[in-house]
């Protein structure tokens, strides 16, 4: 008999980990070995447990899912990472890509399309949702030719490069909310997306290269 697949399912909401562990361990040949409710916690459960496969929701307090997956990735470059979330925007989707994630599913997702994908993943197959798929192709095929290849740091989203032009400004988080007319949590999200997609891991680093660019003239802002 093949060898089970073992999971660890990363969800800061316990009841939603529950019912989907409780779905997983009726699937032939998965065995949900480990769970975490947060970035650090998955760390050390994955990396005691060694799963084929890690279901990784990105919205989580403190270290974020984003993080968490390129981590998880840097120490162990085989780890099968299947994104599933509520984050359906493209920046998100990229962001985990780059991150090292195999697979992004939504939330909505019903029990066969997540056990198809957790197959696939733990195969070395890049798996999509649907509706993610097609947005995804759509990005590539206007990304080819629009205007954001010839911009400064093409893979980020318009509103990621302005929010990055704001922080190379000297900007804080509550003063680009302010001017952007957006929440603090929208930023941060942003600021968090920016720091994924340039692989810097402080605000430091992100001016640097931002300014390297051109974006954030010093001494212009508030």
């Amino acid at each position: 008999m093949s060898e089970s697949l073992r999971v660890v399912v990363v969800d800061d909401h316990p009841l939603y980990r529950d019912g989907l562990t409780t779905a997983l361990e009726s699937m032939p040949g998965v065995e949900v070995v480990g769970e975490a409710g947060d970035g650090p916690t998955a760390l050390e459960v994955v990396g005691r447990l060694s799963p084929s496969v890690v279901l990784m929701d990105l919205h989580m307090p403190g270290q974020n899912g984003i993080d968490t997956t390129r981590e998880l990735v840097r120490r162990d470059p085989d780890v099968a990472v299947l994104v599933l979330t509520m984050l359906e925007g493209e920046e998100s989707v990229f962001a985990a890509l780059r991150a090292g994630a195999r697979g992004y599913l939504l939330k909505g997702a019903g029990r066969a399309e997540i056990e198809r994908a957790i197959r696939a993943v733990a195969q070395g197959e890049i798996v999509f949702s649907p509706d993610i798929a097609g947005r995804v192709l759509a990005w590539f095929r206007s990304g080819a030719t629009g205007d954001t290849a010839h911009a400064p740091f093409p893979e980020l989203t318009e509103r990621e490069r302005e929010v990055l032009d704001l922080v190379a400004r000297g900007l804080t988080n509550a003063e680009i909310a302010r001017r952007l007319v957006v929440s603090d949590k929208t930023v941060r999200n942003h600021v968090s997306n920016v720091f994924a997609k340039l692989h810097v891991t402080d605000r430091a680093s992100a001016v640097a290269r931002a300014r390297d660019a051109g974006l954030g003239a010093p001494g212009s802002g508030v």
